[in-house]
């Protein structure tokens, strides 16, 4: 097996800070946790990793392709992605409650907040592209480019997981929920935030 240990090393480096940078989704991955506990939390996490992990596949095998071969299509699917950012950023600010819900019902939407926000994130795609344009190279090995995206999607899946099993139990997290409305509407302006300088650069550029 011809494996370019440097490309990976380099990506995985660097889809660690990507993971650890706070951000939109762990501000998701928080909420969950404070709303449904710790198996909601985790269950966002994982949601989010899935997410993360296709983003990357779908990065090493195409996306580079589509950006510079289709970029109205990309287009779309960044407007798709802000859209979407807006939705929940609108849901959280209205602070939408579903603490009622039964357990499997919320833990389905937590999984699919997480799958989601990683998923419709058109940053996350972008950052992708420039890592894995200065890490890939022409003829390298399918095991190569499989073990990068499967990194990838185990660093992200692990950091968040790593959080809501942590934060769970803690005083912090007893905080959190005692200032729920807080933390939602913080989560909102962070995710209104996050599409504005998406379009701004669209504008921009």
């Amino acid at each position: 097996m011809d494996l370019a240990w440097e490309a990976i090393l380099a990506a995985s480096t660097v889809f660690f800070l990507g993971a650890i940078s706070p951000g939109p989704s762990l501000l998701m991955v928080i909420r969950n946790t404070i709303v449904g506990g710790r198996r909601r939390g985790v269950l966002c996490a994982v949601g989010h990793g899935i997410g993360f992990g296709l983003y990357a596949g779908v990065a090493i095998f195409g996306l580079i392709v589509l950006l510079e071969e289709a970029p109205r299509v990309f287009l779309g699917l960044q407007m798709i992605g802000i859209a979407l950012l807006l939705w929940y950023g609108w849901l959280m600010w209205i602070h939408v409650d579903d603490t009622q819900e039964g357990p499997l019902e919320g833990e389905a939407k937590g999984f699919l907040e997480g799958f989601s926000i990683a998923f419709i994130n058109p940053k996350i795609a972008l950052f992708l592209v420039a890592v894995l344009a200065q890490v890939l190279e022409s003829g390298m090995s399918l095991e190569t480019k499989l073990i990068i995206g499967f990194i990838g999607m185990a660093i992200d899946m692990t950091w968040y997981v790593l959080v809501a099993v942590f934060l769970t139990g803690t005083p912090l997290l007893d905080w959190l929920r005692s200032n729920g409305s807080v933390v939602n509407k913080v989560t909102a302006l962070v995710l209104w935030g996050f599409a504005s300088t998406v379009m701004f650069g669209i504008i921009s550029g």
